[in-house]
This record gives C-alpha cells, structure tokens and sequence, in this order.
C-alpha cells in the first residue's frame, strides 16, 4: 500500500504527456537516448565528444526507435568543472543540427542551469531534464516562456555533481514523491505546460544503492501522483552493486530488467543508452500487460 502523500492538484491518472505535438498517455512507453557531448562521461567515455560523432550518433539512435534524444555537454558526476559559457559550445551547436537533421524529433538538454535553457531553447529543444532537482529556479521560467517541457527530480537537495556520504531519508520514497510533485506544481504555477512536466525519482542522485532499489520497488508510488514519471536507470551504480560489484559495460541486463519493472509500474519515460534493447524488452511489457501494441 502506497505510503506517500498525494499531491495537493494531482493531475490525474489519464494525465497526458505533450511533448512537439506527440502525447504520451498511460500505457506509452517513451524512448529517451543519451547524446552526451562530454570527453568524460562514464558510459561511452569521449566517443560522442566530436560534433559529428554526437550528430551522428543522435541520428543513430533515432533510427534504433528513441522519441527523445537527451543531450547532455556536463558529465553528472564530480570531475572537471565546466562553466556555462563551455557548456553551451558543447550542446547548443548539436541541439540545432540534430534540429535541422530531424525535424520532428523531442530534444532534450540534460542541464541545471537557466542560461544554458535559454540558448537550447532558442536552438530548438523541447524539454529540460533538469536532474538536479531545481537548484535554479529560473530554469521553470525559461521552460514557460518558450512552451517547453521540463523534468522535475529528486536529488536529494545536493549540489550539482557532488556525491553526498551517508545520505539518509526517514522514507525516501515519500520524500521523493512529496518533493518533485511540489517542484511540478511550481513549474505549473510559473507557467511551465502541466501536460508538459515529467517528475524524475532520480536513482543514484543524492540516493545510495539501498534507496535507489527501494525508489524501483515502489515506483507505483510515484506513477499514482498522476504526474507522467521517467526513470534513468542505464547501467547505473545501483544496477552494477546490486548485481555484485558489475562494472558499467556489465550491467546491461539489470539495466533492462529495471526498465521492465518500471513499466510495469506506470513509468512512462525511459532515460537510456541503448535504444534499440530498450525498444524491444518495452514492446514485451506492452505485449505482457496486454495494453494494445
């Protein structure tokens, strides 16, 4: 039985997702695919660095049945810093020519920051995935002035890129329920779309392994605010520990069978490397559920 509080407007179980004129509604399963245009991230390390290794690799992707390409120009982890002015040569230049490339496709920028919104915006994104829970309160405002969407996570109020020791949560699922849905609200009260908004558990962020397993458990808690919910589970930490220490080009498997259990429970958006997999094990949850192929 659900022990989070319920939002005081939850928008409804039928909420729809609208995102460049395609809806996502109960039962949909989107495909979001990670373009991340950084020499050090942990997944691809550098191989989508170039610009034309991004490009293609968003087109790559696209082709394999993503409907959101993600692109990210800041490694999510602790590392070399990187400052706005850098972060936008990274992403703004690849969110305009996968733009111009593919017309009808949702982008997203994976960003924290207002003045980088500002510029993929105008480049041509559709949606923020704000992962770092709304430490710029700007960034909902950038999102309603150019009738974007946006993600609103749980990162365990944390600073950006840093890993927090012995996190602790009284009920950590009921603090990530209670604190994206009030981020939600915010947004909507700032004019960001409601059926444009996603609420993100964030596993991983500001979450040991222990909370991340517990936040996949009770996903149903988090789907049954109404709210449209992504998970971005793609070979992460927890996948890897809970599997035994697994390296990251190891956790492929668990990584699809936490896709699947999050479908199961009503999560709507899946963040992740592989698009074509993700693809073919959502297509059996659809077949297994029995909703309509």
């Amino acid at each position: 039985m659900s022990t989070s509080p319920m939002p005081a407007e939850a928008p409804g179980l039928s909420a729809v997702l609208r995102l460049r004129g395609r809806a996502f509604g109960p039962g949909d399963f989107a495909v979001m695919a990670v373009v991340n245009r950084t020499p050090d991230s942990f997944y691809d390390r550098g191989s989508t660095y170039a610009f034309s290794a991004a490009v293609d690799a968003a087109s790559r992707l696209i082709e394999e049945g993503a409907d959101i390409v993600d692109i990210g120009g800041v490694k999510a982890g602790p590392g070399t810093e990187v400052d706005p002015a850098e972060e936008i040569r990274r992403v703004a230049e690849v969110v305009a020519a996968v733009r111009d490339r593919h017309p009808d496709v949702i982008i997203s920028v994976d960003t924290w920051r207002s003045e980088v919104a500002k510029v993929v915006a105008e480049a041509g994104a559709d949606l923020l995935n704000d992962t770092w829970g709304g430490v710029d309160p700007q960034l909902a405002e950038v999102a309603a002035a150019y009738g974007i969407g946006l993600v609103c996570a749980h990162a365990g109020r944390v600073e950006p890129r840093t890993r927090p020791h012995r996190i602790a949560y009284e009920d950590v699922v009921a603090d990530v329920v209670a604190y994206t849905t009030d981020l939600a609200e915010r947004a909507v009260a700032a004019g960001v779309r409601r059926d444009a908004i996603l609420i993100d558990p964030a596993h991983d962020f500001g979450k040991n392994t222990w909370h991340s397993l517990e936040v996949s458990r009770r996903l149903d808690e988090l789907t049954a605010t109404g709210w449209p919910v992504l998970v971005a589970v793609s070979n992460k930490d927890f996948v890897g520990e809970t599997l035994g220490g697994l390296p990251v080009e190891e956790r492929h498997a668990g990584t699809l069978a936490t896709l699947a259990v999050s479908a199961l429970q009503g999560a709507r958006v899946f963040r992740v490397h592989d698009a074509a997999s993700a693809r073919t094990a959502l297509a059996v949850v659809t077949r297994l559920s029995g909703a309509p192929s």
